[in-house]
């Protein structure tokens, strides 16, 4: 017996998805520039952190009850900080049960407003942050990078260019002469001292970081959204390393 999700289901789930999608991003960028001690500043700033993007996105797709859905990241704090002032509940079961509270809480507002959509923004600012979100998300990803940067080992290089090889809408006779590049990086990597190593490494991310700006301007071989994520991951993972260790 198979079953098909409804119609009226469909735009609700998608929607929970992107906002989901947004308060990670928001956790990953905002969340971590602030720190503070006091467990109600936390708490504000992490729900802060996770609304502004959700709200941004929200705007950009045209979704209605922002308000009423940036709410849902307030209140689940609001309330778990009265027990904790009282003494019934610890700093951590404050910040644990905001986010396990507010799951539900935006559920409620999806359900109770039926996933309201109206105009997408207009903004320009709006309209390219949205347009970018390949780009954000491979910031958002990336971002623990620049405090502890990762050397990724060099079979991983292969693993990217094999994506644009077997995932490639067109041209595999160049795409396999790339990889044959990144095979014969990947022995010299080998054989040379670690320092050294290290080295082409970086630069064979940053080459991988052009050859995915390549296909973007073309929109060649992989969707755009792709060699976007991509490129952006791959020039940051080539600066940290030579940041960190030249």
């Amino acid at each position: 017996m198979t079953t098909t999700v409804s119609p009226a289901v469909r735009p609700l789930v998608r929607h929970g998805a992107e906002m989901l999608v947004a308060m990670l991003i928001g956790m990953a960028l905002l969340g971590s520039l602030w720190t503070p001690e006091r467990v109600e500043l936390a708490a504000l700033w992490m729900a802060v952190s996770m609304s502004v993007p959700m709200a941004l996105w929200m705007r950009y797709r045209g979704h209605g009850r922002i308000v009423e859905m940036c709410a849902a990241m307030f209140v689940p704090y609001l309330v778990l900080l009265v027990p904790y002032w009282f003494g019934a509940l610890d700093g951590d079961a404050v910040e644990m049960g905001g986010h396990v509270l507010m799951l539900p809480a935006m559920a409620a507002v999806m359900i109770r407003y039926r996933h309201e959509h109206g105009t997408p923004s207009a903004h320009p600012v709006i309209r390219a942050l949205g347009d970018r979100w390949p780009m954000v998300i491979a910031l958002a990803v990336s971002f623990d990078f620049w405090q502890t940067p990762l050397v990724p080992p060099v079979w991983t290089l292969l693993l990217c260019q094999a994506a644009y090889l077997f995932w490639g809408r067109r041209a595999p006779r160049l795409q396999l002469a790339v990889f044959g590049v990144y095979v014969a990086l990947a022995a010299v990597v080998i054989t040379v001292s670690p320092e050294t190593g290290v080295l082409l490494i970086a630069l064979g991310w940053g080459a991988h970081a052009v050859w995915d700006l390549v296909h973007h301007v073309r929109n060649a071989v992989v969707p755009r959204w792709w060699s976007e994520f991509c490129g952006v991951f791959d020039l940051v993972i080539a600066v940290t390393i030579l940041l960190k260790w030249f």
